[in-house]
């Protein structure tokens, strides 16, 4: 999922600061399993901006609203007559979702109340990892489904450094060794030999390196006189 985590509230209220009346708008996908952007993370952001602004003599109304997935238009038309009544939408949800708003409503200003860090997992109460860069060349089936791209510090393809010691890296001890990790994996699935064959060098023409990413799925496609050429085109 994709991993987010809330703006100092000051950095927002900056932001704001030329509105009078904000709609905060959470998400109901990732950034609510992450405690970033769900109903309960709107109302708590909208009642300290309030709060702020009483404290400091400012006008400023806050309303919240919560869409299913921001990142999708269809989510989003709902709430076109609502967001027709405020200043300034204020999106808590994802790089992608405040993007997908600002298309939506090319109006109105937007603004980012959180910060999108990675595409990660919880691996306890209140703590998640990044375990995914969207390289676009995915090699999780050699690596016994542990990423060396995103879990070894140095992006290492061909086993661990010499820095690594009883199964921790040299550049924080609190993180497991990637390559640790890989080889007991494949040695629980008795896949040594086939780690140890040569690899092509990987293709790394799939990542961000050549500019925004797209993915166009034919079979998925709307008959061309339906077909939307515009921004919302996918």
């Amino acid at each position: 999922m994709i991993v987010a985590e809330t703006k100092p509230l000051e950095q927002i209220r900056q932001m704001l600061t030329r509105h009078k009346k904000v709609l905060a708008v959470g998400c109901g996908t990732c950034v609510t399993v992450c405690s970033a952007g769900g109903a309960k993370e709107v109302g708590i952001l909208a009642a300290s901006l309030r709060m702020a602004a009483k404290v400091n003599s400012e006008t400023l109304e806050v309303d919240e609203a919560m869409v299913q997935r921001q990142c999708e238009v269809e989510y989003l038309e709902p709430l076109a007559e609502k967001f027709a009544g405020y200043d300034a939408v204020l999106s808590l949800g994802c790089g992608v979702g405040v993007q997908s708003i600002a298309q939506h409503l090319p109006e109105k200003n937007v603004y980012p109340a959180l910060n999108t860090t990675f595409m990660g997992a919880p691996t306890e109460q209140g703590v998640w990892e990044e375990r995914c860069q969207g390289c676009g060349n995915c090699v999780l089936h050699v690596t016994g489904g542990v990423c060396p791209v995103t879990r070894c510090a140095k992006q290492l393809f061909n086993g661990p450094c010499g820095g690594t010691e009883a199964g921790h890296c040299e550049v924080d001890e609190a993180i497991p060794c990637a390559w640790q990790m890989v080889w007991e994996r494949i040695g629980r699935l008795g896949l040594i030999d086939e780690l140890m064959e040569l690899q092509p060098a990987k293709d790394w023409s799939t990542s961000r390196d050549g500019g925004p990413r797209r993915i166009v799925r034919e079979d998925l496609r709307l008959p061309p006189d339906d077909e939307d050429y515009g921004e919302n085109a996918t």
